[in-house]
């Protein structure tokens, strides 16, 4: 394999290695585990909101600014080894969430701290995405190492369902195995391996990353900080000049937000809602993992054939559908129809519902992050993907807050999750004004 084409391997290995994170921890795993361990699912979802809000905030504030250091200093392994630290130490420390002495305030700590090491890190390798190819492959690449992420991200929540997470009533995994390696199915520790399994893939799989990918030579003279926080500003003043890329940045701060509560809500709303246990929602997960893996791949020749502004368009109507959908099923009633209390019916509908929000959600993730390479300054691209994180993290708070906060003042989820859908509508309606191929480009 030659040296171009192991780099670009060794980038897939991050979207490999970092993709558990969302697949365990945000949505299929963990989080209904913390519904189960509350044992209110309104309750639970307004302090996984509020949660995951607190590690937005930091982001929000830091992205820009670590974005335009690493620019003006050119050398960006060293932030994400630290970055990767965080990631290790904050999902290791989730084996905690022990149900006889569980510290709802200590487990959101620890998830907080992996969620920011992940963004971070992110940051820096989506950056790198522009010097893996020519143009017109970018699309192809973002596509398929959204693919390669998710396909990883399956790989792990099938090891979890099969030899770790046991249901709460039987004490067995998926396929009827006690919890592997002599885990006690009574203290939940097959469960909560889901956090130490998370930190060990990573480190595990990070390696062709750091071995493969060298990024650009740092520039002969490395400026400050404080001449990078002042190009940062001076970007920042100037973001209102390049209307398609103020506009994309709006957009895109709005429609991921709403793709990132759906993620962060999925699995502890169908705890709550439908009952399910952390098993059923590993099931659900492996279907939406399996119809985003296929659609990324798919979405990412779609871009290159078409650009990401129709995939991007497309995928955000989807995922409005489905949103809506969302909060018409519950275990009484599907879409105002009253059901008997051993109707499969909304077990069915949920399913099929996670399909769509999977294949919708890899698309428009992989065509939002190429469409940033065509929108953003080519001299400055870790900082564009630093004001890139900062539109998906300004408002990351606000989906979880608002959904938090709709869930604790109605007492229920269905109500609390419609938030979600005034984001994406704002998100389409700001697309409006965003050009295709950016501000300078014909």
């Amino acid at each position: 394999m030659d040296s171009a084409r192991k780099r670009i391997w060794g980038w897939y290995a991050f979207d490999w290695a970092s993709q558990p994170y969302n697949t365990l921890l945000i949505t299929f795993i963990f989080a209904p585990y913390i519904g189960e361990l509350l044992g209110d699912g309104a309750r639970a979802q307004a302090a996984w909101g509020f949660g995951i809000g607190a590690a937005g905030v930091v982001i929000a504030v830091l992205a820009p600014v670590l974005g335009a250091i690493a620019d003006t200093k050119g050398r960006p392994m060293p932030f994400i080894w630290a970055f990767s630290a965080l990631y290790v130490l904050g999902s290791a420390g989730l084996w905690f969430a022990d149900p006889a002495g569980f510290h709802l305030p200590l487990i959101l700590g620890f998830f907080a701290l992996g969620l920011i090491g992940m963004e971070f890190a992110t940051i820096f390798t989506n950056a790198m995405l522009p010097g893996l190819g020519p143009a017109r492959d970018i699309g192809r690449i973002s596509g398929t190492g959204w693919a390669i992420g998710y396909l990883g991200g399956f790989v792990a929540l099938v090891i979890m369902l099969l030899f770790f997470a046991e249901s709460a009533a039987t004490g067995r995994t998926f396929i009827g195995l006690e919890p592997a390696l002599g885990l006690n199915a009574e203290a939940r520790e097959g469960t909560r391996f889901v956090g130490p399994l998370t930190a060990l893939w990573y480190a595990l799989f990070m390696i062709p990353f750091f071995v493969w990918v060298r990024p650009a030579p740092p520039p002969a003279e490395p400026g400050s900080v404080g001449q990078a926080l002042r190009d940062l500003g001076q970007t920042l003043r100037r973001l209102p000049r390049r209307p398609s890329l103020f506009s994309y940045l709006g957009a895109s701060m709005f429609y991921r937000d709403a793709l990132n509560g759906i993620y962060a809500f999925g699995g502890i709303y169908a705890q709550g809602v439908l009952g399910w246990s952390v098993v059923d929602t590993g099931i659900f997960g492996i279907i939406a993992i399996i119809t985003g893996a296929i659609f990324a791949w798919a979405g990412g020749h779609a871009d290159a054939r078409f650009g990401p502004a129709i995939v991007i368009r497309l995928s955000i109507w989807v995922l409005l559908a489905v949103t809506t959908a969302i909060a018409f099923v519950s275990r009484d009633s599907l879409f105002g129809i009253a059901l008997t209390p051993d109707s499969t019916a909304p077990d069915v509908a949920f399913y099929t519902i996670g399909a769509c929000i999977g294949a919708a959600g890899g698309t428009l993730q992989s065509a939002s992050r190429s469409m940033m390479v065509r929108q953003a300054d080519p001299a400055r691209m870790t900082e564009g993907f630093g004001l890139y994180a900062l539109s998906g993290k300004a408002t990351s708070f606000l989906a979880p807050v608002l959904v938090g906060v709709a869930t604790a003042i109605s007492g229920s989820q269905q109500i609390g999750v419609t938030p979600i859908i005034g984001l994406f509508i704002i998100g389409l309606i700001l697309l409006a004004f965003v050009k295709p191929n950016g501000d300078r480009r014909p």
